[in-house]
């Protein structure tokens, strides 16, 4: 039997680090918890419930949401009966978040090959900007990978994972 307080402390732990990891990447703190929350509850909360349960003040709630859904993550529904703003993940959340991520790698490969192009032919510096553009242009092409593989894993039906097979080489 799990223990409920272990798994309180650790739902509290990671929402804690959702926050401090999207706080690293220069997106507010309690953003991150919100969506730190999200992921782990997995159900459609309300506004109101979003600030008592993360002790926040509901001014915090309202700009994290309006971040969180002007970037494709979170999506405000309704509840038949109840006047509430709820909120959930979006449909796709993390393709989300690669999109962005994919479209500010491209945007720095071309700022790259703009500086590049206006150097005189020769100049030192272009080998250099070349292997930097040339990461982003990896990047680009990783993530592109990385779309690809979680829309398929998402348009696939949920299989169960196969059984751990027992080794049987120490039997005798």
């Amino acid at each position: 039997m799990t223990d409920p307080a272990s798994v309180s402390a650790t739902r509290a732990d990671f929402i804690e680090k959702i926050g401090l990891i999207t706080q690293a990447e220069g997106l507010p703190r309690i953003a991150g918890r919100v969506f730190g929350l999200l992921i782990f509850d997995g159900d459609a909360v309300s506004f109101g419930d979003l600030a008592i349960r993360l002790q926040v003040s509901r001014g915090s709630i309202s700009s994290s949401i309006r971040l969180l859904e002007e970037r494709g993550l979170v999506k405000r529904v309704a509840k038949p009966g109840d006047r509430q703003d709820y909120f959930q993940l979006a449909p796709n959340p993390y393709v989300t978040m690669l999109e962005g991520i994919r479209k500010r790698a491209r945007s720095t490969r071309d700022d790259i090959a703009q500086t590049i192009d206006s150097l005189p032919p020769g100049n030192d510096a272009i080998g250099r900007l070349k292997e930097y553009a040339a990461f982003y242009a990896s990047t680009d092409a990783a993530i592109g990978m990385a779309i690809s593989d979680l829309k398929t894993a998402n348009s696939t039906p949920k299989a169960k994972p196969p059984a751990a097979s027992k080794d049987h080489s120490h039997d005798t």
